[in-house]
């Protein structure tokens, strides 16, 4: 969990160092070159507090000046030809504009997780929800699923409603029979959003770790 707090508080809790790069840094996993094994295994927990109220805009540059000082962190970037996705619409396209904000979502189902709210999206275990999104935010949560980049090839331009259920990863812990009967996220991705993810080469930017320590405890 890495959050901003009211009262300009920042909480990290049982993060690794590599995802909290990658959150100040915007950047997904698997473009890191260079890093240590520790820097994803270890876990640390972090409390700071500025002089006001923080965004996850503004907090970034905060996190970015920690990391650099307490980490002695040194990096560049560089691009390579990698592996990634294009995604593109399927022979049977499913989405539909879902056009802008207007009244408030009905309460969810018992059970259910509530909505994500307009123009917002959240990740669950099997399940992306989104409402009024463009899927250009859809995109990054699939990069983040695959471990690749995925380019929007789509050609689409207006704002979905997305409920996307699938099967997790079989190696995360807590695997239930509904999740071992879901479809793959492949196979989700086209037969409820009519898209799918076609697999090639292209450049990437990496962030290529040059030099990083441990820190030390407070």
């Amino acid at each position: 969990m890495i959050s901003p707090r009211p009262g300009g508080r920042f909480v990290a809790r049982n993060s690794s160092l590599e995802s909290l790069i990658a959150f100040a840094y915007q950047i997904d996993n698997f473009q890191f070159s260079g890093a240590p094994d520790w820097l994803d295994s270890e876990r640390y927990d972090i409390e700071a507090k500025a002089s006001e109220d923080l965004t996850s805009a503004s907090m970034r540059p905060m996190l970015q000046a920690l990391l650099e000082d307490r980490l002695q962190l040194k990096f560049h970037h560089e691009t390579k030809e990698e592996a990634l996705y294009a995604l593109l619409v399927g022979k049977t396209g499913k989405l539909q504009d879902a056009g802008e904000c207007s009244t408030p979502p009905p309460p969810p189902n018992p059970g259910e997780p509530p909505p994500p709210g307009c123009g917002s999206l959240i990740t669950l275990r099997g399940r992306i929800i989104a409402e009024k999104v463009p899927l250009a935010r859809s995109v990054a949560a699939l990069a983040s699923l695959t471990e690749r980049m995925v380019l929007d090839e789509t050609n689409l331009t207006g704002k979905y409603d997305i409920d996307l259920r699938y099967a997790p990863d079989i190696d995360t812990p807590g695997q239930t029979q509904a999740d071992r009967n879901s479809p793959s996220l492949f196979t989700a991705l086209q037969e409820q959003l009519g898209l799918k993810l076609e697999s090639k080469k292209g450049p990437v930017e990496m962030f290529v770790i040059d030099h990083v320590e441990r820190p030390s405890e407070n």
